[in-house]
């Protein structure tokens, strides 16, 4: 079996724009939640979110090509630029035939949808714009990135909803160990905060409406969680064959170990409250990457800040760890990033991938009350120095569907 590395990563992020501002943050427990400030939430159950602040999409794109490009594409193609810089690959001298795109999200484009609804309603059919449709679909971030980058490799995209960033990062560890590609760009790309879309999860109750305190408002396995607090971003990795990275003689990160997934099969939203589906998933990685739990030595846990999710997710890990369980340390970042949908597990990688590169765990910022129903080891509030070989890293999405990754430290 082809075994698949890590050699770039790129991020954009409440938290950063940049890799290393964003690494920074998570290790220093910065917060980027605060008040809504792309449109007036007044009057919204929850008016706070995680959003992409600082972002300068003319540092990648042409005035024509934002135009024709939403929020989401954009980021990904941001992104992807990091990646593929940091990664060292010099495109004019690959085969773009064995390069392929794989790039998830759970919604797409709500922005543009609302925009031109309104320009149906207010000015008729006719001043809709052309590029609606091409600017909406959920595949335009693999599609575009793939034009920008001239990629004709294998193409995806994957929309299980808070699952997709994992699942297109384990879709195209598969794809390369097949051999079907050499180089895959994969990841999750996001940018939903929209007064629909911030409406839709307000009607849900899935929303923290700790509007008074935002910086506080995500908190993970904390007693008194009320909620998800919306995110926006994308993180983008590039894995790589082994023997095509070692001929470049460049950098790895880790190499990408495990891939499991599984589907609860049980509700359109909540979790199954025995936890199995999540449980599922993590021993079929474990499996995958022949490693006994113990071999774990972090957990980038899911840990949305509800009530179901936290603690199913708890149990899940119980369920596969045993007594094991509490010796691993588990974090949320989404504490401070916010929940970024079909970004999340793409980002919560590259939190694990840069784990590895400097053993340090980032901490799961506003644990203040112990709930007895989530009583594992979080890493509250300051980040912690240990040795980091092994990582896991869970993503739940809405319908039920699982995502585990587990990414080691590399070794010759």
């Amino acid at each position: 079996m082809r075994r698949v590395v890590i050699t770039g990563l790129g991020v954009i992020s409440s938290v950063g724009n940049d890799l290393e501002i964003f690494w920074r943050s998570n290790l220093e427990g910065k917060s980027g939640i605060d008040r809504i400030s792309s449109f007036d939430p007044e009057g919204f159950d929850s008016q706070i979110a995680g959003e992409v602040r600082d972002f300068d999409a003319s540092k990648y794109l042409s005035q024509k090509e934002i135009k024709r490009a939403d929020k989401f594409v954009q980021y990904a193609i941001a992104a992807t630029h990091q990646a593929i810089s940091d990664s060292q690959l010099n495109l004019d001298k690959e085969d773009l035939n064995r390069i392929g795109v794989l790039i998830g999200s759970g919604i797409g484009s709500l922005y543009t949808i609302e925009r031109e609804h309104k320009v149906l309603l207010e000015k008729g059919p006719s001043k809709v714009s052309p590029f609606l449709i091409p600017m909406l679909i959920v595949n335009e971030a693999s599609g575009q990135v793939a034009i920008n980058f001239r990629l004709k490799g294998p193409n995806s995209c994957i929309a299980t909803a808070c699952a997709a960033g994992g699942h297109a990062i384990g879709d195209a560890f598969k794809i390369i160990q097949r051999g079907e590609a050499e180089v895959m760009v994969a990841g999750g790309a996001e940018s939903c905060i929209t007064p629909l879309g911030v409406a839709g999860f307000c009607s849900l109750k899935a929303l923290s409406t700790r509007n008074s305190e935002p910086k506080k408002a995500s908190r993970p396995f904390d007693r008194e969680r009320d909620g998800f607090v919306m995110a926006e971003g994308c993180g983008i990795v590039i894995l790589e064959e082994l023997e095509h990275a070692k001929k470049r003689d460049v950098p790895i990160y880790c190499e990408i170990f495990g891939y499991g997934m599984s589907c609860d099969a049980y509700h359109i939203t909540a979790p199954d409250p025995e936890g199995d589906g999540p449980a599922r998933a993590m021993r079929s990685a474990l499996k995958d990457a022949k490693l006994s739990s113990e071999a774990i030595d972090y957990i980038n846990a899911h840990g949305t800040s509800t009530q179901l999710n936290d603690r199913i997710e708890t149990i899940a890990i119980k369920r596969v760890f045993g007594d094991y369980a509490c010796k691993i340390p588990i974090s949320s970042t989404k504490s401070m990033i916010g929940h970024s949908l079909g970004a999340a597990g793409a980002i919560e990688f590259i939190v694990c991938c840069l784990a590895i590169r400097d053993n340090l765990i980032p901490p799961t910022i506003n644990y203040e009350y112990p709930d007895i129903e989530c009583d594992l080891d979080y890493v509250p509030n300051k980040m912690r120095e240990r040795k980091v070989d092994v990582c896991l890293s869970n993503s739940l999405g809405f319908g039920g569907h699982n995502a585990t990754l587990i990414v080691k430290r590399f070794r010759v």
